[in-house]
């Protein structure tokens, strides 16, 4: 190969391959096996506003016994499940691992369903499935086949050591995952006390469908879904800090551990630039299983990717969450990611400390 030709091939591999998604797996059904990547397709609010004192110290959230008058170590703090009234039944970490599901790095997709036939309501956390390399071809496979027949697929998935329920969903030749709330968790109208429905006076409905037949248009701008609230925070911020009101100064030689930002991710370009990459490539079909030759290549590279294990010097699991990611999990989540690497001493750790294990063991 000509030193030109693979000099851009390495820089486009390097530009492909540059953010990772958080988790990587195989989404499998009948006899067909497709290796993809998981990126978040929602992002926390960019206004974000911290409790400090009145010197500009960040101040830290801590449990406090009211019975002691006094704030509690990590160490104290054991897990409980209210069964009644100030009566509680403790769970201990040694439980929930034991009840932890069994890791896996497969969506199995049980059934396909009609589109519409699931309920929004239902829909929790929306997430970008991107192809492995070499797989193109099989990704935009199921991509339109699934989207010419309306059809979405169930399955089931575990991630960060927690099982989920997820819909795979196809638009524009874009896989996304949406992971799902179960049943129990959706109330239902008479559960909040709606009142049955009413025949409408025919009279107010032609009144009603006019007025919504003027203000109705045919598409969504995006200027309509900004959010104008947080734009007048930074405007604000943005204000004093030009005429030097509300300045604290921080020695950052006061502060424990500095905050990185994560970098912003452009999640259709890494979609797209993953998609011509494998164009360019030897386009492969969705491996099956039968395949014995096939089969023990897939085992190999997975073999491969495992071996980067949390605590490996010099190395980074493939699926290592970028900071701002963390930042936005609740300690439940965190704590679940900590038990998912095996990390010791998960349990007295608050949420910073929690931050601080995941990235090192990532």
């Amino acid at each position: 190969m000509p030193s030109k030709q693979r000099k851009d091939q390495d820089t486009h591999e390097a530009r492909v391959s540059g953010p990772r998604p958080f988790w990587s797996g195989t989404i499998t059904f009948g006899l067909v096996s497709l290796p993809v990547g998981l990126y978040p397709a929602n992002r926390s609010k960019s206004v974000s506003l911290r409790m400090i004192d009145k010197d500009g110290t960040p101040l830290a959230r801590r449990y406090f016994c009211e019975k002691e008058e006094r704030p509690l170590r990590n160490d104290e703090l054991v897990r409980g499940y209210e069964v009644e009234k100030n009566e509680f039944i403790v769970v201990e970490d040694k439980e929930l691992d034991a009840l932890a599901p069994e890791k896996s790095q497969e969506i199995d997709l049980k059934r396909f369903v009609n589109v519409t036939d699931i309920d929004p309501m239902y829909f929790e956390r929306a997430y970008f499935l991107t192809p492995d390399k070499g797989i193109t071809k099989a990704y935009r496979l199921l991509a339109k086949s699934m989207e010419d027949s309306q059809r979405a697929g169930i399955a089931t998935f575990v991630m960060r050591g927690k099982e989920y329920l997820v819909a795979i969903l196809a638009e524009k030749g874009i896989l996304r995952a949406e992971t799902l709330r179960f049943n129990d968790e959706v109330r239902t109208p008479e559960s909040v006390g709606l009142p049955e429905t009413q025949p409408a006076e025919s009279r107010r409905v032609k009144s009603i469908n006019k007025a919504i037949e003027s203000l109705s248009s045919d598409t969504l701008e995006r200027s309509e879904l900004e959010d104008w609230h947080s734009r007048k925070i930074m405007d604000r911020v943005k204000e004093k800090l030009d005429k030097g009101e509300g300045v604290i100064d921080i020695d950052p030689k006061e502060e424990d551990e500095a905050e990185q930002g994560g970098e912003v991710v452009d999640l259709m370009q890494i979609l797209k630039q993953s998609l011509e990459q494998g164009q360019t490539s030897t386009e492969g079909t969705a491996t099956r299983r039968s395949d014995s030759g096939d089969r023990k290549s897939q085992k190999k590279a997975t073999a491969a990717r495992r071996q980067c294990t949390p605590g490996s010097k010099g190395k980074k699991r493939a699926g290592a969450p970028a900071q701002d990611e963390l930042a936005e999990m609740s300690r439940n989540e965190l704590y679940e990611r900590a038990q998912a690497l095996d990390i010791p001493g998960r349990s007295s750790m608050s949420k910073e400390q929690l931050i601080r294990a995941i990235e090192r063991a990532a």
